[in-house]
């Protein structure tokens, strides 16, 4: 366990930053960043930025709203067509299984995303997101949620992923 230099909180290894105070962990001496080339960088991008095919949506032709997250620093749309549950997180060297949606393109790993954070669920016109066990947590208006169950969510509630935060936009 990792002690919090600033309120004593008690976290596991691994994470970046305090999930009761939001103090970070991260020192000059001890961050790390895999290294990935520009050219997949930019590929990570343009698949991240690519629109679905709304002939894949499963609300298609229902009358339903579209579901899509706003990224609040950078002020990216991301929609979300084509299923009704996608996973969050960041693509790292070596992973086995991948996050519907790679978050590693926007900075997510200095601001504490794990590799599998979050799922974001659209069912019977209702939205939630649950934590995947992450190491940093997810919140939602500033409200922690415990592991590995389903929290509902609004269309303009702001959901952090470690320090990443994201909009969640219907309409």
């Amino acid at each position: 366990m990792i002690t919090c230099p600033k309120c004593q909180h008690l976290e596991i290894y691994g994470a970046l930053f305090c999930s009761e105070c939001g103090a970070s962990f991260l020192s000059e001496e001890n961050a790390y960043a895999p290294l990935i080339s520009q050219d997949e960088l930019s590929q990570r991008k343009a698949r991240s930025q690519a629109v679905p095919d709304e002939s894949m949506s499963p609300h298609q032709g229902s009358g339903v709203a579209r579901l899509s997250l706003l990224l609040l620093d950078s002020n990216q749309e991301i929609p979300m067509a084509g299923r009704t549950e996608f996973t969050l997180g960041r693509v790292a060297e070596g992973q086995s299984i991948l996050p519907d949606i790679d978050l590693a393109p926007y900075d997510a790993y200095s601001q504490g995303v794990s590799r599998l954070h979050a799922a974001i669920k659209w069912v019977d016109q209702a939205v939630t997101v649950v934590d995947l066990d992450s190491a940093n947590g997810t919140r939602v208006n500033g409200q922690k949620i415990a592991p590995n169950v389903d929290f509902p969510v609004k269309p303009g509630d702001v959901i952090a992923l470690g320090r990443f935060k994201i909009k969640v936009l219907i309409g």
